[in-house]
């Protein structure tokens, strides 16, 4: 289910008047709606498979970790320039080790400050897509609660509790609040609990994140955004699964962590053909790579990022 492509017709470009020759695998970016066309005007060479790309390239470019059929690919001497996820995925640090490649993960590039902006874009796509995922999955005929995420006149909207309010976090706080939900964000940091605050003025509320109060409001909560981080490392459990259990029937859980091993202790990965699972009576969406789901988008985003650190 992963549509997107590392980079633009305008990354090749930009590559190219760098004096860096770009191998583009045919159909790389057909499913982000950028035909091969494009790639050729920009100067990008065009190869028939992923085979000829590997062989060929000395650094290659791609959106997910190597696949279990990728490793074959390996090789040293070779750069490899993608998300690695490595904490959640460990057999994909011994494969790399194993053949002796030069990986850099998008995710744990950081800048001056300790900032990870090759992350950041995926992660404000991913937060600004969870409250609608969540609305949809609210709808009765979705097997959710049948609740309106903005609600009506005069009808209570839905209850949004999202943990963590990183650049995931926060994105998904702005959204749902736009879409008229109640939003409560919860984090660590009260330093970044003020700055949402500011930021939003009133309209998402924060609060200072321990058991209790996670416990206490995602038992009240209609949807649950997991959105917790620790850069490079594995996501902490932060709602158990006695606090899943407790929330109301039909109610959603989304675990945009679940890359990195997943916050919310009842997730486990899904994909776009298969996202969502029934436990406790509460539905869960654990897709992995979820802006994959509007890779014209994501690609751009990602590419505007990537690309400085490619030349």
């Amino acid at each position: 289910g992963e549509h997107r492509v590392a980079l633009t017709p305008d990354g090749v470009a930009e590559l190219a008047h760098h004096g860096v020759e770009v191998l583009v695998e045919r159909g790389a970016g057909a499913g982000a709606s950028l035909p091969d066309d494009q790639y050729a005007a920009a100067g990008a060479t065009l190869l028939d498979g992923p085979d000829e790309v590997w062989a060929a390239a000395d650094v290659v470019c791609k959106v997910k970790e190597p696949q279990p059929e990728e490793a074959r690919h390996l090789r040293e001497g070779l750069v490899l320039f993608t998300y690695l996820h490595l904490a959640g995925y460990p057999e994909v640090a011994d494969r790399l080790c194993d053949a002796g490649v030069t990986a850099i993960g998008y995710e744990t590039v950081q800048d001056d400050e300790g900032r990870l902006p090759l992350l950041a874009p995926m992660s404000e796509i991913a937060g600004r897509m969870a409250p609608q995922i969540g609305a949809h999955h609210l709808e009765r005929t979705q097997g959710g609660r049948g609740v309106l995420l903005g609600g009506a006149a005069g009808v209570h909207p839905a209850k949004v509790v999202v943990v963590g309010a990183g650049n995931v976090g926060w994105s998904a706080a702005a959204i749902a609040a736009g879409m008229g939900a109640e939003v409560l964000l919860l984090d660590r940091d009260l330093e970044r609990l003020r700055w949402v605050d500011q930021f939003h003025q009133g309209r998402v509320l924060t609060l200072a994140s321990n058991r209790a109060s996670v416990a206490r409001t995602v038992a009240e909560a209609d949807l649950v955004v997991g959105a917790v981080l620790v850069a490079g490392g594995r996501a902490p459990t932060v709602v158990t699964e006695e606090m899943v259990a407790s929330m109301r029937p039909g109610s959603v859980v989304i675990d945009v962590a679940v890359d990195q091993g997943g916050c919310i202790a009842t997730t486990r990965e899904t994909t776009h053909a298969d996202p969502t699972y029934v436990l406790h009576d509460v539905i869960h969406y654990g897709v992995g790579n979820i802006p994959g789901a509007v890779p014209h988008t994501s690609t751009f985003a990602l590419t505007n990022a990537t690309l400085p650190h490619v030349v």
